[in-house]
């Protein structure tokens, strides 16, 4: 029996939006638009990752049979 491969966010990728809504945040050039566009991002990976913690989401998808 094979394990299952731990599936995780790309940290990279993590970093880079962390990075982004910072800066977009001390930005005062940046437009209302621009801001809720990275909380949108971020607020997207978050729902991400929780989806991944949860053990029966989506277990049907990964069937090999």
């Amino acid at each position: 029996m094979q394990a299952k491969p731990t599936k995780s966010v790309n940290v990279e990728l993590e970093k880079a939006i962390d990075r982004l809504l910072k800066e977009v945040m001390k930005d005062p050039n940046a437009t209302i638009t621009d801001k809720t566009k990275v909380i949108d991002r971020a607020l997207k990976l978050e729902a991400i990752k929780q989806k991944m913690d949860e053990p029966d989401e989506a277990s049907g998808f990964d069937d090999d049979d």
